[in-house]
């Protein structure tokens, strides 16, 4: 399976066949549109339609064993049946949204303050990043969300190619957020914006940073130590 949202995130409806189903709720697709829980990015919502007109609502969507699993609230779907996948766009959009903006966000801290990504949560309502930081000072966080909101407007253009896992892991910055890479994988998504930020990701982005408008900071919080979280919202 190579899932559709690898390649194009604005991808809303899909024809595709059901290829296996378990406990009539765990739905296999020969592929999907649907991205799955992880990374930081919460799965997506919406509709698997049958010819008959039928609507099985997704509930939740995850990867194990290595195959994508579409969760519906009934009974009903089976093997072969054709289905067309439907996704809730508004919860598929705000999270390209926050996640390109995660981005650009965690290069400037890193870039800035030489921070280290420990962790993120995207929401449909906002942002949230854990980092490592030696000072825990309020201002200079804003001054690296007010840069963000910068570099955020100078439409900077968002690009998807893939590059052998070897080769990219020899470039500096490749992957920013430690233990995010299956260690199975050999062949990476490398996410590029603009010239503010390159690294090996496979969720959902948009294709110009115009589109995420400007971060406003809801709460920072210092966990101890140097370990620092940020929550943030798109205004």
């Amino acid at each position: 399976m190579n899932p559709k949202y690898m390649f194009d995130s604005y991808l809303k409806e899909f024809d595709t066949m059901i290829k296996s189903v378990k406990d009539d709720k765990f739905i296999v697709l020969n592929d999907t549109i649907f991205y799955p829980n992880g990374g930081g990015q919460p799965n997506d919502t919406g509709l698997l339609r049958i010819e008959n007109g039928e609507e099985y609502k997704v509930i939740f969507v995850g990867k194990f064993s290595g195959e994508i699993s579409h969760e519906v609230e009934k009974p009903g779907l089976k093997v072969g049946d054709k289905v067309k996948c439907i996704i809730d766009w508004d919860r598929r959009y705000a999270h390209m949204r926050y996640h390109t903006a995660s981005h650009v966000l965690s290069a400037i801290l890193h870039e800035k303050a030489g921070a280290q990504i420990t962790g993120n949560q995207i929401t449909e309502e906002k942002l949230r990043i854990d980092f490592n930081m030696d000072n825990f000072d309020r201002e200079l966080l804003q001054e690296y969300v007010d840069e963000a909101n910068l570099e955020l407007k100078k439409n900077h253009e968002v690009t998807i190619t893939f590059m052998e896992r070897e080769e990219a892991l020899k470039l500096p910055g490749m992957v920013k957020l430690a233990g995010a890479l299956p260690p199975n994988v050999k062949e990476l998504r490398i996410v590029t914006i603009g010239t503010v930020d390159r690294q090996a990701d496979g969720g959902t982005h948009v294709k110009n940073t115009s589109e995420c408008g400007s971060l406003e900071i809801i709460k920072a919080e210092n966990k101890g130590k140097n370990n620092r979280r940020l929550y943030v919202k798109m205004v």
